[in-house]
This record gives structure tokens, sequence and C-alpha cells, in this order.
């Protein structure tokens, strides 16, 4: 699995660009992650989306799905589009430091 050196913090990575290890996320690796998929900002609308991935994952267990994240975050699914274009519940995943959401190709 790819090791790599992200916001100062050395991290792995699984073979499709999701970290292993939920624990050693940070905001600033977020914010890293966010840019390399394409977001320039994290917004406060972002951040709340995030939040809610990373608490729902410790709660269940496994990274919310798309289904999920409009449903129990309450985020419109046009919305999330908006914030994390192509492919949301995978981006927000990933920046969030979660694994592959259940249903994601």
């Amino acid at each position: 699995m790819p090791v790599r050196e992200i916001a100062g913090k050395t991290v792995e990575f699984d073979g499709e660009g999701f970290m292993v290890n939920p624990d050693d996320w940070t905001p600033e690796i977020a914010e890293e992650l966010a840019k390399e998929e394409g977001i320039d900002q994290l917004t406060d609308l972002h951040w709340k989306v995030i939040e809610f991935c990373r608490s729902d994952f410790q709660t269940r267990g496994e990274p919310p799905t798309l289904r999920r994240i409009t449903k129990a975050g309450g985020v419109p699914t046009k919305e999330l589009f908006a914030l994390f274009p192509k492919g949301p519940a995978k981006k927000v995943a990933r920046i969030a430091g979660l694994g592959k959401p259940q249903g994601c190709v």
C-alpha cells in the first residue's frame, strides 16, 4: 500500500487513494486532499458534510453512502453534487479520511 507525506504527516493509502487509517486524518490533510480532488477551498458547508461523514463513520463503522449523506446528513443531492462534483460520496469519503463507501464503483 502506498505511503506518502501529506500536510507534514506520513499516511498510508490504499490502491484507490483512500486513507487506510481514519485516525491519521487531520483537517490539514483534508484541505490537501480536497485540492487534489479539484476543490480549491473547503467552505463551511463542505466541513458540515465532512464532519457528518466522520461522525457517522464513528457511529456505524462504515463510510456513509450518498443516500445516507442526503437523508441523515440533511444535504440535498443537488447541493452535494455541487460541493463534491462527479462522485460526491467517494470524494467526501476520501477527503474525510475514510474508506470507499459501499456501492461506489
